[in-house]
């Protein structure tokens, strides 16, 4: 299989939905909001890109299987799945905030091979395949050469249904208040991978995420040159329950917080 190509193929199918996200946005009837759980909304404007997405990467790649947060196709493939976010931030979108993201991600059996983010509002599409690099926009991207917490740029998201480590949670970003350049919380897990991807954060750390949050954005940050795992330092298998992603060179320290505040340690 040819990932470049296929990869080509996907940011343009992303850009299609990204479009359809933006035009929705300036019409949007909070009416329509619906609550799946505890402050976890979607609308018919996630069910529809989701529903554009499955389409289009489908007739893209016909034995492959789905994963999609909205549930719109449950088809499994035999070696490969899509593994979908048709609308991630949808948050930020109902509140008309940015950013907001599709993120798309193509597993092999268990293997995260290609993934493509796309942020419409900024015009950004990131790309990454199997030993072909992070693409930012068609411009090869790296994670940040920095060195400490201390100078590094945080990136994270609070937690909105789990709070059983919500205590241990505040007391580390307590810590990186004090100790770091800051910590931004942008609502889209799939653009803060992206952006540890290209060097604009040097770390990011969450917990209660999905797989289609990250899947898409875990292989950026590893082909750009970083390490992703869960809390306790596993690199396989990841279900997006915890993960860490970072530069090579601040990832060990994050771990060490996340060890110091007892984030790894689940009831």
């Amino acid at each position: 299989m040819d990932l470049k190509k296929l990869c080509n193929n996907v940011e343009e199918i992303a850009k299609e939905a990204g479009e359809y996200l933006l035009k929705e946005s300036g019409t949007f009837d909070k009416s329509m909001i619906e609550t799946k759980g505890l402050h976890d909304f979607v609308s018919y404007v996630d069910k529809g890109s989701e529903k554009m997405l499955v389409e289009k990467l489908g007739s893209l790649l016909p034995s492959a299987g789905f994963l999609t947060e909205e549930g719109t196709s449950t088809r499994k493939g035999l070696s490969y799945s899509w593994v979908i976010d048709p609308l991630d931030g949808t948050t930020n979108f109902l509140h008309s905030l940015h950013p907001f993201s599709i993120s798309i991600g193509l597993m092999e059996g268990d293997e995260i091979i290609a993934g493509v983010v796309h942020e419409p509002g900024g015009k950004e599409t990131f790309s990454a395949w199997k030993n072909g690099g992070a693409w930012l926009n068609g411009n090869e991207i790296h994670v940040s050469d920095r060195a400490t917490i201390a100078d590094s740029l945080v990136a994270t998201g609070f937690p909105y249904y789990d709070f059983d480590r919500l205590t241990q949670y505040m007391d580390c970003l307590t810590y990186l208040v004090r100790n770091s350049h800051g910590i931004r919380r942008l609502g889209s897990a799939a653009v803060d991978l992206a952006y540890v991807a290209c060097g604009r954060f040097e770390v990011f750390f969450e917990y209660s995420l999905h797989l289609w949050d990250i899947a898409a954005g875990s292989i950026l940050v590893r082909e750009a040159g970083g390490v992703v795992s869960d809390f306790k330092g596993r690199m396989d298998g990841m279900s997006g329950y915890e993960i860490v992603a970072g530069n090579s060179l601040v990832y060990p320290a994050m771990m060490e917080l996340i060890e110091k505040f007892k984030l790894n340690i689940q009831k």
